[in-house]
């Protein structure tokens, strides 16, 4: 069936046996899925207990708003993901159905506080809205698909931060040291909301910060302790749990990463079914001394602005480190995330950590870095280095996102055309061109 026969066929399965209040609704593209998509999701999950996300199929999206980047599969797998969603729907229909809403027993439908129409410019949420079913969260600011696709596009780097720390405590920005100080606090505060659990209304994951020189972030010649501080302090490790360490530039947060994760958590199950984790025995002594949970504890390192760039070139990262870090603090995978992590895991690093050395190190198949040597040496002589096979999402990374841009050029700049975006031209164009050509001559001095 196509897609527009699967929408039209009405929601699959046994409906639910009643409307519940607490059971809310939520709908999108959520093409490359971003932090703004998660927010809306947050907000949508603290209005009730349980939260179903529906997911617009390739063929309405594109009769609707245009071209997506990623594909129903990819923009589930990264919903699914999120530690606030309860069940992904796909198929669901562009304009809002109350039989579609009602046969999944929500009550209400969220959306953020924007405009969205259809292809006939009405809008997408006239009849939840008749029906009083309709609920507004905050959008959340400056960021966007649409702003995503034009910095892709325009080839810009202006997003870039050059420290984190600094933009938090309001001292980084042309504004005025007021505005400074207030848009710290707003930003400090969205990392705090992130870091929720799954009921988003409680304490979950731990944030941290890593400060050293740039060579010890960056490069192989420095190696340091550096300094760990803590934002905030979620869940820690429990009794038995394995700490496990991953680490990368999380850009344009997509399937592929996630299905890495993903797979670092099966890999951890496994070791904990052949150590007994799952005995009855083990799971009754866990719930008895206060709840049951899993046998790993995953902390996730992101690496700065400056570091990636200086590995890719050219406006990489696509989403700079507080998008970024975003992205990965609101995956279910993830217990802990680190800021401004180092490019290269030193055994320094490593053992400094404020859980101690962890168990093991994981790396994946999803890097697209020109490497001039091995940055994962310390973990593998520690004997702690694990590696991820090849996986159904291994070939999607940001380098692959954007080409798919770029091949559909001319699509996607009518697109930003229709979203009131400035031209995209062929300078822009030329400056992707230079950019691509320097990165080359570098990588080429350095592989020499």
């Amino acid at each position: 069936m196509s897609d527009k026969e699967l929408e039209d066929a009405g929601p699959p399965g046994e409906a639910a046996a009643e409307i519940l209040d607490g059971r809310i609704w939520i709908d999108g593209c959520f093409d490359f899925f971003h932090h703004g998509h998660a927010g809306a999701m947050l907000q949508a999950r603290q209005l009730g207990d349980e939260l179903y996300v529906g997911v617009h199929s390739d063929e309405s999206i594109m009769e609707n708003k245009g071209p997506t980047v990623m594909t129903l599969q990819e923009r589930i797998a990264a919903v699914d993901a999120c530690r606030w969603v309860t069940q992904s729907v796909p198929y669901a229909p562009y304009v809002t159905s109350l039989p579609w809403i009602s046969h999944y027993g929500c009550k209400y439908v969220v959306h953020g506080d924007d405009i969205t129409s259809d292809s006939s410019g009405e809008d997408c949420y006239r009849f939840v809205k008749a029906a009083g079913r309709f609920k507004v969260v905050k959008r959340t600011p400056s960021i966007s698909t649409t702003d995503l696709v034009g910095r892709m596009l325009l080839c810009t780097r202006t997003h870039f931060i050059k420290s984190l720390s600094r933009l938090l405590d309001g001292e980084e920005g042309s504004r005025t040291e007021s505005e400074r100080k207030a848009e710290g606090a707003a930003l400090t505060e969205r990392m705090r909301l992130y870091a929720s659990d799954e009921t988003g209304k409680r304490p979950g994951s731990s944030v941290w910060f890593w400060t050293a020189s740039i060579e010890a972030r960056g490069d192989h010649t420095e190696e340091e302790k550096g300094v760990f501080s803590s934002l905030c302090q979620g869940s820690q490790p429990q009794p038995g749990q394995r700490v496990v360490y991953v680490d990368g530039g999380f850009d344009l947060f997509s399937s592929g990463h996630i299905e890495f994760l993903r797979q670092v958590i099966k890999a951890e199950e496994k070791i904990g079914q052949d150590e007994g984790w799952y005995s009855t025995e083990a799971i009754q002594e866990r719930v008895g001394k206060g709840g049951d949970y899993g046998p790993v504890f995953v902390v996730a390192g992101v690496h700065d602005d400056e570091v990636i760039n200086h590995w890719k070139g050219v406006n990489y990262p696509i989403m700079n480190i507080y998008e970024r870090g975003l992205c990965v603090l609101q995956c279910r995978f993830i217990n802990s995330v680190i800021f401004g992590a180092p490019f290269m895991p030193t055994r320094a690093y490593l053992t400094s950590t404020p859980w101690g050395t962890p168990r093991a190190v994981y790396h994946g198949p999803t890097s697209f870095m020109p490497l001039t040597y091995d940055p994962y040496s310390a973990p593998k002589a520690m004997g702690i280095y694990r590696e991820i096979g090849e996986h159904e999402f291994s070939g999607v990374n940001a380098g692959q996102i954007v080409q798919r841009i770029l091949r559909s050029r001319d699509m996607y700049e009518e697109r930003q055309r229709v979203k009131g975006v400035k031209g995209i031209g062929e300078e822009a164009q030329r400056r992707r061109e230079t950019m691509e050509e320097e990165q080359y001559l570098k990588e080429k001095v350095n592989a020499a």
